[in-house]
């Protein structure tokens, strides 16, 4: 595979990914230490994934750990924004 280069728009997509998993995290009410135990990855990498700004790229078999840390679908993580606010808009009912 080699060293590629990250296309803008993916590392678009990896910033919003990144904030979609740092704020359901913190609506589940669980630390980075917490989650990173529940997802089964170290709380540095939660750390790194989740800093603003910065597009981290991961495997999907961890995409898929933390998708079921946070108890959604890995789709639900890809389509962030709408998602979340689903969630909140459920929990002011």
């Amino acid at each position: 595979m080699g060293n590629r280069t990250m296309s803008p728009e993916s590392r678009d997509q990896l910033i919003q990914l990144s904030a979609t998993i740092s704020t359901l995290r913190r609506i589940r009410g669980l630390s980075q230490a917490e989650f990173a135990e529940k997802a089964n990855v170290s709380r540095a990498l939660i750390s790194v994934i989740e800093a603003p700004g910065i597009a981290k790229s991961f495997n999907l078999d961890i995409f898929f750990d933390i998708a079921r840390a946070l108890e959604v679908d890995p789709a639900d993580l890809i389509n962030g924004a709408d998602f979340i606010d689903k969630i909140t808009r459920k929990k002011k009912m």
